[in-house]
């Protein structure tokens, strides 16, 4: 009873945490970490883990709950034929080499300075996704296989360490090089698969024998928190989908923008607070 009491807390907020992101995958078109990573950490916190430990432990499983949501995104973009091919062998290798390399490094940062980075992060996307810098800055670039290769690294090594599937950096960058929105979409998708994929082994590496860590854990992935968030959220995904459809796309992009700038606004309060 004792273990019982001690844990439903968690496994209530981890439920919460599965529905919201599922709904927020469906309504914004992420893969749900930006919910899922401070919603995690905050769950370990308020059980009283590591502030040093919650914040790998959270983007390492949101890493790892990407990976079943992302097969299914992928395979059905893939059917419906907005995949670019091309641009997916130009990024895979580098996508996958960075984003490994960012969760074996994470392991060697201190949790302040992952949500630093999360949160930097957080207001640049949100800055691009309100005024859409990103595309005049790099759109003459569009024909240059090293800048994709480039542009891959970066993204699966900012993406390891934020806990994303890297398509809100992702979509806007193969925008800026000159994709259809569909086309960007149905890629990316494909691509966080393999960020999932090398992320995820990355922190399992990272984190392996590393004391404190919640139960059911595989290095810095949680079982139970994967297993409860991954279900939960492929459920929910097509309540926000729909709502999606009732909504205006332009007042979903500010909100999406808004929402990014509270949680990178939360992550350096926990930073300066702490």
């Amino acid at each position: 009873m004792d273990l019982v009491a001690q844990y439903w807390p968690f496994v209530v907020g981890l439920m919460i945490t599965g529905v919201c992101s599922g709904v927020a995958a469906g309504l914004l078109g992420i893969g749900g970490g930006a919910i899922i990573v401070p919603a995690l950490a905050t769950a370990l916190s308020a059980m009283g883990y590591d502030s040093e430990l919650v914040q790998h432990v959270a983007v390492g499983t949101s890493l790892a709950i990407i990976i079943p949501t992302g097969v299914v995104s992928a395979r059905s973009h893939y059917k419906r034929g907005s995949l670019d091919s091309a641009a997916l062998k130009l990024w895979l290798p580098f996508i996958v080499a960075g984003t490994f390399i960012g969760g074996l490094m994470a392991g060697l940062f201190s949790g302040d300075v992952l949500r630093i980075v999360f949160a930097v992060m957080a207001f640049i996307i949100a800055g691009n996704i309100v005024f859409g810098f990103q595309t005049r800055l790099m759109g003459h670039l569009h024909g240059s296989a090293l800048t994709h290769r480039i542009s891959a690294s970066v993204v699966g090594f900012i993406s390891a360490l934020m806990g994303i599937g890297g398509g809100s950096l992702t979509v806007p960058t193969l925008v800026a090089f000159g994709a259809t929105m569909h086309t960007a979409v149905g890629t990316s998708a494909a691509i966080g698969v393999a960020i999932a994929v090398s992320g995820t082994l990355g922190f399992v590496i990272s984190g392996w024998g590393v004391a404190g860590l919640p139960p059911l854990s595989l290095g810095y992935i949680n079982l139970v928190a994967l297993l409860l968030v991954a279900v939960l959220a492929a459920l929910c995904a097509p309540l926000g989908a729909a709502l999606a459809h009732k909504l205006d796309q332009k007042t979903l992009k500010y909100v999406f923008a808004g929402f990014l700038v509270l949680v990178g606004l939360n992550m350096l309060w926990k930073v300066l607070a702490g």
